[in-house]
């Protein structure tokens, strides 16, 4: 069964299809966005729908209904909690004899959230009573920590020598590099002694290893993709691209257009370029520069769960990512500079327009030897099928 185009794409289609010139069909349209006519005239009435154009019930009242669904389906959880804890409840001034109903009905199927916020228990206790006490050095280790704390705030001025000397009177006796450890770790400095910082902001640290060290090639699709992130004037503002590139047929995989620079920007790229190609990707390896929204929690979660592998070059190396940064150069010239764009909803049909219709089916690539990227891939496919 084949993935579900992203709701990101549908909506630039429909945009496309609804904005297309006199004498362009449907057939045209979808032909260019590589799309069945059927599919995308489904999608143009669910668009009408959607927008109140024509009656029906509306992706908004779907989502709706689910929802509800899913509130049913808690209310009925949350009772069978309350139905078989009533024998608890009367020795509720001893929490962990609630702990084992707890993992009794995560058994029977009932989420630990729903349970614990039933009973009023929180999470982070249950989950300590399910392992192993705290061990003796995590003891000692918040106990020297605490007399650290004390020297530290009666002596601001004090440095870590000084504080582990205070923290041996009190009881706690360490090493210097134990007492440099946990101040370090809690950013307890001296009050002076320390350097100035520089002004401006300093690079965020990778969070990844570089990975690719400026080999922009790859063998099969979907070993190594590149990305990155441009942004381009309107007269309504900013608007900001976020791409993905196969480092072996050139193909953008996926992408993400938005008026605000923040990690969901990157993370709905990553979804959306999964979405699209056909099989697992897990192993592949994702390049980007050292931007604060390739460095988000969010954005490492979602190569985690893809089974994803992360990569980054050097701060203010450019040439690091040189095979994105051509990229967004062809995009500059071709479309971004072409002329002065007055809304981003306009910059936005142009940007897909010449991603899908333009770059991946007209422009051919000498190093593809002369094919485009949608050619290419479909020649690596047939033989990748005839092979197996």
């Amino acid at each position: 069964m084949p993935k579900p185009y992203p709701k990101e794409f549908r909506d630039d289609v429909v945009r496309v299809a609804r904005d297309r010139e006199i004498g362009v069909t449907i057939e045209q349209i979808a032909k260019d966005f590589g799309v069945h006519p059927m599919t995308l005239q489904k999608w143009m009435r669910r668009a009408d729908i959607d927008d109140g154009n024509k009656p029906g019930v509306t992706s908004g009242q779907w989502a709706e209904l689910r929802e509800a669904n899913k509130r049913i389906r808690l209310l009925e959880q949350e009772n069978e909690v309350l139905r078989r804890a009533a024998a608890y409840l009367s020795q509720a001034n001893l929490p962990k004899r609630l702990y084992p109903l707890v993992t009794e009905l995560a058994e029977a199927g009932i989420p630990v959230t729903v349970t614990c916020r039933v009973l009023k228990l929180s999470r982070q206790p249950y989950y300590r009573w399910l392992k192993d006490p705290v061990t003796t050095s995590d003891r000692v280790e918040a106990q020297r920590a605490d007399a650290l704390f004390d020297a530290h705030r009666d002596d601001p001025e004090f440095g870590y020598r000084f504080l582990a000397d205070e923290a041996e009177h009190a009881g706690q006796p360490m090493s210097s590099r134990t007492a440099w450890r946990i101040c370090s770790a809690n950013r307890w400095w001296s009050s002076f002694g320390k350097k100035p910082g520089r002004a401006g902001k300093t690079p965020g640290p990778p969070v990844h290893d570089d990975l690719v060290e400026r080999n922009f090639t790859a063998d099969a699709p979907d070993q190594l993709w590149f990305t990155d992130i441009t942004e381009h004037w309107t007269d309504e503002g900013k608007l900001y691209l976020c791409a993905i590139k196969d480092a072996c047929s050139g193909r953008i995989v996926g992408y993400s257009i938005d008026s605000r620079m923040q990690s969901g920007l990157a993370v709905n790229a990553l979804n959306n370029a999964i979405a699209r190609r056909e099989g697992s990707v897990a192993g592949c390896v994702v390049h980007s520069d050292r931007g604060s929204q390739f460095r988000a929690r969010k954005f490492v979660f979602a190569l985690n769960r893809h089974g994803l592998v992360g990569s980054m070059g050097r701060v203010g190396a450019a040439g690091d990512n040189a095979a994105m940064e051509s990229f967004f150069a062809l995009l500059q010239r071709n479309v971004l500079d072409r002329q002065r764009w007055a809304t981003r909803e306009q910059l936005r049909i142009a940007i897909v327009t010449w991603i899908e219709r333009t770059y991946h089916r007209r422009r051919r690539q000498a190093r593809l030897g002369r094919l485009t990227p949608i050619e290419f891939e479909a020649i690596l496919n047939t033989a990748a099928l005839t092979a197996a």
